[in-house]
């Protein structure tokens, strides 16, 4: 039998054992970080704080692949997302047995105190509970007809005094509370049947007399007809008690209150149709002219919102989205609703058609106008995020919408440049950071993170907002950020496999330039292009390939003559319009040299004749304006020393553009063109203009 261990040897093999110490070194290794060979790294600091670069060029010892995915950015926001996300779509029932419990239901939702999945999971159990309390008393009804007659005469006494407390209480919209004052208009929605005449009547009363009363059976109407053919759970205690004629009838309802709604509102409340300040609702909220039509205004927006997610039709829905657009100031008092709206708007901007998408942006400028101390942020981030969502593929049917949604969030942006510089900035880090990454590492999961539509489109993004604010706000340090980003993407991929995404590169530097008036060299970049197509005039024609779709070319097709062809004639597309900005400046003659000598080289190597024939001519242009600007300068008095005389340096040849070089663009545009390349410049001709407003420090 074995003998125990004394304590002195279980604690020697407990410290000593091999097992224990391979167990304590995977511990360590989690917690403690391994020092890099040599000597020890140093991390510095921005003055915001933030932690750069270390000094031995690594970014972090645990970079993870997962927090630099470009749908990873601003992930705080999502939670404000299952927040607003409810289970209700906003339609109160009328059973007297399910008051109590949809009414504590929307006060826990509108206080906030229900979040997330717990709110949804606390939603099921409540209706398993009635469902359950229901089905006891429909038993209880069949077997005791006296206590079936009890439970009716004790639902009309409920009624009843709901129908007092209805407009004291602010955070409730009951069902109940709608009942019409009018005997003659109860006796017009007798049964609770929705006829063409019922309607008609009561919209003629609302027309001619402004009747509340006849405005709140509409609303009730509305509501039942937002929810007909549904399956929300709100709607089913209804289908016992409305009843909507026939099609007919139910357009007219929607028509009817969709064109009217806000029209009534702004005149029962006194609120002029010009007045579009959140300030001017939330004056009202203590009056009693608000308390009593709180409960309509509610139900207006709950139920408009809930159709608008039910319609599929895109003009239908576009109709909706501008009749929301004019009621936008009357969201104020509800922030869960207007989140709401923000949600539903985002999506159908992202995926609707064209006329859809433009009145859901419409709505998002509104309400970034509108509420912009409080929902500027939110608009623009989310919106942001769903662009990101959208834009991973680009194919060809696709690239005029993305184009649409890159163009529109720029707009919604420069609502308020500098609250989305802080946005730029975050996002424009975090392209940097995958970047970094990928240079560091060369893993094949980053590289293709870089190598995508969703990263290119996301710098295209910034690109295009830099571009429009820049001669109107300081935005130099986005401007140098996005510079670098671009230069590392055009380093990062050489090959001539990845020709479109340098010409993308060339063409982003290009509208930097251009809009920003800084010189930003791309020759180099361009001249390497054409090395690809050095070799002998020949090959057979490729496939016909939609370039602008494409981010990496197909092995085969670089054998082709259209791969050649594409090379050449890019190469001289971009120096031309890279030129074409510098071509009145000052020191122009030095700015082309070193691209006139390697052209001249490229000349004497290549065998096509072809290829020779436009090289000749874009060197003889470019030689003919430094001769041009050479004999310009020799007139002039002032010194090299002189900026301002220097800047002005053939100010009348630069806004007219009517140089001979200028001309020679133009042609070399319209011929890329014609060839269907998409070697298309995104800006017009680089014809200088002044800014009309006043730059503005963002940073």
């Amino acid at each position: 039998m074995a003998k125990k261990l004394g304590m002195k040897a279980r604690k020697f093999a407990k410290k000593n054992l091999p097992a224990v110490h391979k167990r304590r070194r995977k511990l360590k290794s989690t917690f403690k970080k391994r020092n890099s060979k040599g000597n020890d790294r140093l991390v510095t600091e921005d003055p915001e704080g933030n932690k750069e670069l270390p000094s031995n060029g690594r970014l972090f010892e645990d970079d993870n692949l997962e927090e630099t995915s470009l749908d990873a950015i601003f992930s705080e926001h999502d939670s404000e997302e299952i927040q607003d996300d409810s289970g209700s779509d906003g339609y109160l029932s009328q059973d007297s047995c399910c008051t109590n419990i949809s009414e504590n239901n929307f006060k826990g939702y509108e206080e906030g105190s229900i979040v997330g999945n717990a709110s949804s999971m606390q939603i099921r159990e409540i209706h398993l509970e009635l469902a359950k309390k229901k089905k006891k008393l429909e038993k209880l009804k069949e077997k005791d007809p006296d206590f079936s007659q009890f439970l009716e005469s004790y639902n009309e006494t409920r009624k009843a005094s709901k129908n007092e407390e209805a407009y004291s209480d602010e955070d409730v919209t009951s069902d109940d509370g709608m009942q019409l004052a009018d005997e003659d208009i109860s006796n017009l929605i007798k049964g609770k049947l929705l006829t063409r005449s019922v309607i008609s009547s009561l919209c003629q009363l609302v027309r001619e007399q402004h009747s509340v009363s006849a405005f709140t059976s509409l609303l009730n109407g509305y509501r039942y007809a937002c929810h007909y053919g549904s399956d929300s759970t709100d709607v089913d205690d209804l289908d016992s008690s409305w009843r909507i004629e026939d099609a007919e009838t139910l357009c007219k309802i929607l028509s009817f209150v969709l064109y009217e709604a806000d029209k009534i509102f702004r005149e029962l409340l006194g609120v002029s149709c010009s007045n579009c300040r959140k300030e001017a609702i939330l004056e009202l909220k203590n009056s009693s002219k608000w308390k009593s039509l709180k409960p309509l205004v509610k139900t207006y927006l709950r139920s408009t919102l809930f159709l608008v997610t039910q319609f599929t039709d895109s003009k239908i829905l576009a109709f909706a989205i501008s009749r929301i657009r004019t009621s936008v100031v009357f969201f104020a008092p509800f922030p869960t609703l207007l989140r709401r709206l923000v949600k539903i708007v985002i999506h159908l901007w992202a995926t609707g058609e064209r006329d859809l998408s433009s009145n859901s942006i419409l709505i998002l400028q509104d309400v970034a106008s509108v509420f912009s101390s409080d929902y500027f942020d939110t608009c623009l981030i989310k919106t942001y995020k769903a662009f990101i969502a959208h834009c991973k593929f680009a194919e060809p049917s696709l690239f005029e919408h993305l184009q649409f949604l890159r163009n529109s969030f720029v707009e919604l942006c420069s609502q308020d440049v500098h609250k989305s510089s802080t946005t730029a900035i975050a996002s424009i880090r975090h392209l940097a950071k995958i970047l970094q990454l990928g240079l560091r590492t060369k893993n094949e999961e980053a590289v293709k993170r870089i190598c995508s539509w969703q990263y290119m489109n996301c710098v295209d993004l910034w690109v295009t907002f830099i571009s429009v604010n820049v001669n109107d706000y300081d935005l130099q340090p986005l401007l140098y950020m996005v510079i670098q980003i671009i230069n590392g993407v055009a380093l990062l991929f050489p090959g001539p496999r990845y020709l479109p995404m340098r010409i993308k590169c060339v063409q982003w530097l290009n509208q930097l330039s251009n809009s920003s008036g800084i010189f930003i060299p791309v020759a180099s970049f361009v001249l390497e292009i054409l090395e690809y197509s050095i070799g002998k005039d020949g090959g057979k024609p490729g496939k016909n390939l939609n370039f602008s779709s494409v981010v990496q070319l197909p092995k085969h097709w670089l054998k082709s003559r259209n791969f050649q062809d594409l090379c050449v004639f890019s190469a001289l597309e971009l120096l031309s319009a890279h030129f074409a900005k510098w071509s009145s400046h000052i020191s122009f003659p030095e700015l082309a040299t070193i691209t006139l000598i390697r052209l001249r080289k490229f000349d004497e190597i290549t065998d096509s004749e072809r290829f020779r024939r436009v090289v000749k001519r874009f060197i003889d242009q470019v030689e003919q304006n430094i001769e041009y600007v050479r004999k310009k300068r020799d007139e002039v008095a002032f010194s090299p020393n002189d900026q301002q005389s220097a800047d002005s340096f053939l100010q009348p040849e630069k806004f007219s553009g009517s140089t001979q070089f200028m001309q020679y663009y133009r042609n070399v545009m319209e011929n890329a063109s014609s060839r269907n390349l998409g070697i298309k410049e995104k800006t017009s001709f680089p014809v200088e203009r002044k800014s009309k407003k006043r730059r503005e420090p963002i940073l």
